[in-house]
């Protein structure tokens, strides 16, 4: 069996850029299956003839909410109420992921970045998201927004993002690591790690956070991942589709021309930094995205989960940039 100890943690949060804080603990966390009054509150579509949820609330022009690996919709219930007067919030579960359901054959490869884009655009179509739409964006839910905007850049009014997925053709590729729990996830040794363990969600989310989370909120973010086996596969695929060495070759040519398209682009956007932060805090990244068109600027305290460590600042700031006419 596999053992992973606290330095090969922090290895691994140090190239996956999925979390700054370091875990608390690395032991098992108490599962609890009871659905959140959060959960109780979605609504679903069909989408190829599968259930994808949703969290919606207010009325107006739409503002998508798209979360990342391990997460849920439920990452941005501490912010949306900031927002919700100003238009139709709407925050999915990507396919496979919080209530929505998963992929009838989940094998390795199934939950694609291109399969999360397409079930999100195709749901996004299903209720009417079609015309002046805001993004706010994290994590992978950043590549699907960002690829969105992208295709269908007369539909977005504006991008709100934080610790986003991007790898520009203007600076060097990131390497394959070679050892550490990363280059474990990239392996066939991560079906255990992940399938078995539980890694993304016990050692890198919840222990990564630690404090921040109440027990709520800890059995919300594992509850779609109770059981193991298949039901974890997406927290396995995602470390797998980030950009590194070259591979995946398709994710990376569809993460660079997003990214490439994202910099000359002249949609309004608010970027925000987060401090000390894991993927844009510091370096030729972090200079590359303040060079980019009609952009805004904050910063907030917290790790790569930042959500719920200042989702306050985060409302605030983008209450300020939704209604300063920025927008």
């Amino acid at each position: 069996m596999l053992t992973f100890n606290r330095r090969k943690l922090i290895q691994a949060v140090a190239l996956a850029g999925s979390a700054a804080a370091l875990p608390l603990a690395l032991t098992s966390q108490t599962a609890y299956g009871q659905q959140s009054s959060w959960a109780a509150g979605k609504k679903k579509v069909k989408v190829r003839g599968l259930d994808m949820a949703y969290y919606e609330v207010g009325s107006g022009d739409p503002i998508v909410f798209l979360h990342g690996n391990p997460t849920s919709s439920y990452l941005w219930r501490n912010i949306i109420p900031y927002v919700q007067h100003l238009g139709r919030c709407i925050a999915p579960d990507l396919i496979g992921m919080g209530d929505s359901d998963a992929l009838p054959d989940s094998a390795q490869g199934a939950y694609k970045f291109s399969t999360h884009r397409d079930f999100i655009f195709e749901m996004l179509e299903a209720i009417g998201v079609t015309e002046r739409v805001t993004l706010v964006i994290h994590d992978w839910g950043s590549g699907i927004g960002l690829s969105y905007a992208q295709q269908f850049p007369e539909r977005v009014r504006g991008i709100a993002y934080m610790e986003a997925i991007l790898s520009p053709s203007s600076l060097p590729p990131i390497p394959e690591p070679e050892t550490g729990l990363f280059s474990i996830f990239r392996s066939p040794q991560g079906e255990e790690a992940v399938l078995q363990n539980n890694i993304f969600i016990e050692q890198i989310l919840i222990g990564g956070l630690g404090y921040y989370l109440s027990e709520e909120d800890k059995a919300e973010y594992r509850r779609p991942y109770l059981a193991a086996g298949e039901s974890r596969r997406p927290t396995l695929e995602w470390p797998r589709e980030l950009p590194r060495g070259g591979n995946p070759a398709d994710t990376v040519q569809l993460v660079t021309g997003y990214s490439d398209w994202f910099a000359a682009s002249d949609i309004p956007k608010l970027f925000v930094r987060v401090n000390p932060g894991a993927i844009i805090s510091t370096g030729p990244l972090l200079d590359f995205v303040r060079g980019f068109k009609n952009q805004k600027e904050v910063t907030v305290f917290g790790s790569h989960y930042v959500q719920e460590i200042s989702p306050d600042a985060i409302g605030r700031a983008l209450l300020e940039w939704l209604s300063s006419g920025a927008v």
